[in-house]
């Protein structure tokens, strides 16, 4: 592999970034994890800690122990053994989520449904269709970023963000969905809530799920809701 797959710069003095160029999107996504695990696996010394997101990961170092210049050279090596082609996982796990959607109105499902110029049924519908590919884990608490769903329009984050949201609402932004694992602030619209533990501190990982595994949303009632209320997610 060419080393013009991806650019690699100083973020700040104590971090490297590392973006994929590939046109590809899913070979970068894919090249940027590899890096990530591979690095994660060899332990480097003075390396603190390995970020990938969509298309780019971001490496921390200790400068004490290694200096960005040596990392980079390093890395340059790495990169070109690596193939962007091999799947992230040979045997992706599935997790189904079920969700309580907010057809009460207590959150913002009208919301998007009004933007989208679509009804609340079928801003679901869309929503629980398709199979999620987890392309990376975001704050707060390890959330799974998930491409999709296919709605006609982005969806515009709230004007005025709130200054907590709850574990286990389901949200959507721009092209993209989540689960928050735990609570905090947040200015995406929240469109339901799963009864399920996402994040579990007393466990290693802290979230079951990583990149490259697959997540399925399925609506649910109130009373099946109060039913799973605190059942950890698991794989099927």
């Amino acid at each position: 592999m060419s080393e013009a797959s991806v650019v690699v710069s100083p973020s700040g003095n104590s971090a490297l970034r590392v973006v994929s160029v590939l046109a590809d999107r899913e070979a970068g996504w894919r090249l940027v994890h590899h890096l990530a695990r591979f690095v994660d696996a060899a332990h480097v010394p003075g390396v603190e800690c390995v970020i990938p997101t969509y298309d780019a990961a971001l490496i921390e170092i200790d400068p004490a122990e290694v200096s960005l210049d040596r990392l980079s050279d390093y890395l340059a090596h790495v990169i070109d053994g690596l193939d962007h082609d091999r799947p992230l996982t040979d045997t992706p796990r599935t997790f189904d989520v079920p969700v309580l959607y907010d057809l009460d109105g207590e959150l913002d499902l009208q919301t998007v449904a009004a933007a989208q110029s679509l009804s609340a049924e079928e801003i679901v519908r869309l929503h629980s269709e398709p199979t999620y590919v987890v392309r990376c884990l975001g704050a707060p608490g390890g959330s799974p970023m998930l491409d999709g769903p296919p709605f006609p329009n982005p969806v515009p984050r709230l004007a005025s963000p709130r200054a907590h949201v709850p574990q286990g609402v389901v949200s959507v932004a721009g092209r993209q969905a989540t689960i928050t694992p735990a609570a905090a602030p947040g200015g995406w619209p929240l469109i339901g809530r799963t009864p399920l533990t996402v994040l579990d501190l007393d466990a290693e990982p802290f979230v079951p799920y990583e990149p490259g595994d697959l997540i399925r949303f399925t609506p649910i009632g109130p009373e099946e809701y109060e039913s799973l209320l605190g059942t950890r997610m698991v794989a099927r």
